[in-house]
């Protein structure tokens, strides 16, 4: 074990972090003390591409002893996207003993105070941060991303948020003062006088349960929110993506044990094949708090059921973008080509309707009728991911057999603008890798009013997660508005893009979305795409749509962790 850290040696190395933390939530600007290129690691202490690599590489085959209590049982399976089996095993544990080990320790961490919390949780993103390229590698080998993107999405990206995480609950802990002298003037009589003590007092045990995607980048927000908050936390990786998330576990026990904080704070719940433990944990009466990510039928199930816990949840919704014109017409193909190409569309907030009046659009190249732009889309897709070498290094591997089912079966919902074609990976043939699929449907005004359902609206009113696109026909550009609100009033979205040069219709869709709560994109044409969100600027999913119940990160994401508890004395 490596020498204790002092809370005075945690704040010297890390309060200065912190602070920049603060202010950039304050600003808004650009800020990260992440690097985002792999060659910047490899000095004072960090591991480098190779050292990374070799460690992910010793990883496999072995048994990953976290030392929690309650392990009856060593599980595992895992098998990467690209083919390769992992064969890491980790501790099952015996809930009925780990939990109550986990509450053990809650006292002195609670007792800590915020900042000692706060340095403690990035003391945990700095050694995370350092295994970087060991981190990527996991996260590749779970999520199907292609490896850049696991590096940046799956390091610093969601060390970013994490971090972000932690500054917000800094901040709401320490709007109370500790301490307050209350006098109340009686006149001719003496003053009535308190002295008020404020703590912070954290809500319970926290369950994280993770998803396949982003294990790290949707994981490390809830996780470090309710640990800075007080909380125990215990990580409930998704099946098929344990490692980045136990090696997380195995991070933060290290660190915890030596600030000298119980390391059961923080714990892992691997399962058995089939063992579905996640409706198990999220009721019992110990977890006060649940953050998932994954499908709207089981963050509605948590919603519903887990009653003695806050539950906070992003599940699906379905994004659009409305096509109204553009003064960018090469800019905005090539903007939106990458948006629906990039990790093969299995994120969150890739488009998948794309609204296009049925008599076209005007652009700085001319009109542009609905099949021109439909098929001047599906050549930018295909000129883009032309060369297999580049469309492995953007689309990454199919995370699993569902997406690839229902990539199949969109194609036949409508005609086909764009085919999506198999692509071989020689560096791992086990690899399912599939271009985008663009679909046109036709969204007129009998399938979406008065209550009709059509065949095309069933498509497009559902999330088809996955490399599948519907270029959906309008009316108009106002019944394009129409449709957009609709869309997200009744199954959500995580984002929504426009492309107009009109200022009165700009305004109309953004009015759109702030009635509906999306988050919106106007006119993207460079290198910032609909589906990217950057840590302390940036937020993601807004909390006010079926999507989410939940923006990452604001201040209503941290604050229902703790309570604010009042003990008054006569001065």
């Amino acid at each position: 074990m490596a020498a204790e850290l002092t809370a005075h040696q945690l704040i010297a190395q890390h309060r200065p972090t912190l602070d920049q933390a603060l202010e950039a939530i304050r600003t808004r600007a650009y800020w990260s003390p992440h690097p985002e290129h792999p060659k910047a690691y490899g000095e004072n202490g960090s591991l480098g591409m190779a050292e990374g690599k070799a460690a992910f590489d010793a990883l496999l085959g072995t048994r990953l002893d976290l030392g929690q209590p309650g392990t009856d049982d060593w599980v595992g399976g895992e098998v990467s996207p690209y083919g390769i089996e992992l064969g890491v095993t980790y501790p099952h544990a015996d809930i009925d003993t780990l939990l109550p080990a986990m509450r053990a320790g809650q006292r002195a961490w609670r007792d800590a105070g915020a900042e000692i919390r706060a340095v403690v949780c990035l003391e945990i993103l700095k050694r995370i941060s350092d295994r970087t390229h060991e981190f990527a590698h996991a996260v590749m080998h779970t999520s199907g991303q292609a490896f850049m993107m696991a590096f940046q999405a799956g390091g610093p990206h969601a060390q970013d948020r994490g971090l972000e995480a932690a500054a917000y609950a800094y901040v709401e802990q320490v709007r109370t003062p500790d301490t307050a002298e209350w006098s109340k003037p009686q006149g001719k009589r003496d003053p009535l006088a308190l002295t008020k003590q404020f703590t912070p007092v954290p809500r319970g045990i926290a369950l994280m349960i993770g998803c396949n995607t982003f294990p790290t980048w949707n994981g490390y927000p809830g996780l470090f929110a309710s640990l800075a908050t007080g909380n125990a936390v215990l990580v409930k990786p998704h099946p098929r993506a344990v490692l980045p998330l136990a090696l997380t576990v195995q991070v933060a026990r290290e660190v915890l044990a030596e600030a000298g904080f119980d390391p059961n704070l923080v714990a892992l719940a691997a399962e058995r094949p089939g063992e579905g433990i996640a409706k198990t944990l999220a009721t019992r009466p110990e977890i006060r708090i649940v953050d998932y990510t994954g499908s709207t039928a089981f963050g509605d199930w948590l919603e519903t059921n887990a009653r003695q816990a806050q539950v906070y949840t992003e599940k699906a919704g379905v994004n659009t973008v409305i096509v109204e014109s553009t003064a960018d017409y090469k800019g905005m193909l090539s903007n939106l080509a990458f948006s629906l190409s990039l990790y093969s569309g299995q994120m969150c907030t890739t488009p998948q309707n794309l609204l296009i009046p049925r008599e076209g659009i005007s652009t700085d190249e001319g009109h542009k009728s609905y099949d021109e732009v439909t098929a001047d889309l599906a050549k930018s897709v295909g000129g883009l991911l032309g060369d297999d070498a580049r469309a492995n290094a953007l689309l990454g591997a199919i995370v699993n057999p569902d997406v690839k089912a229902r990539l199949e079966a969109a194609a036949g919902l409508g005609e086909v603008a764009l085919p999506s074609r198999r692509i071989d990976n020689p560096e791992f043939p086990g690899a399912v890798v599939r271009s985008p699929l663009i679909v046109k449907l036709d969204g007129a005004r009998k399938y979406w009013e008065n209550g009709g359902s059509g065949d095309d609206e069933a498509a497009y009113m559902s999330e088809c997660f996955g490399p599948v696109s519907f270029a959906v026909a309008v009316d108009s550009a106002a019944d394009a508005v129409e449709l957009l609100r609709r869309t997200t009033r009744d199954k959500g979205a995580m984002t929504v893009g426009a492309y107009t040069t009109d200022e009165a219709f700009e305004r109309e869709v953004q009015e759109a979305c702030l009635e509906e709560c999306a988050q919106l994109s106007l006119n993207l044409t460079g290198g910032v795409y609909v589906n990217q969100t950057a840590a302390f600027s940036d937020f993601h999913g807004s909390g006010g749509n079926g999507a989410a119940n939940a923006a990452l990160c604001d201040g209503a994401f941290v604050a229902n962790r703790f309570r604010v508890i009042e003990v008054r004395r006569e001065a």
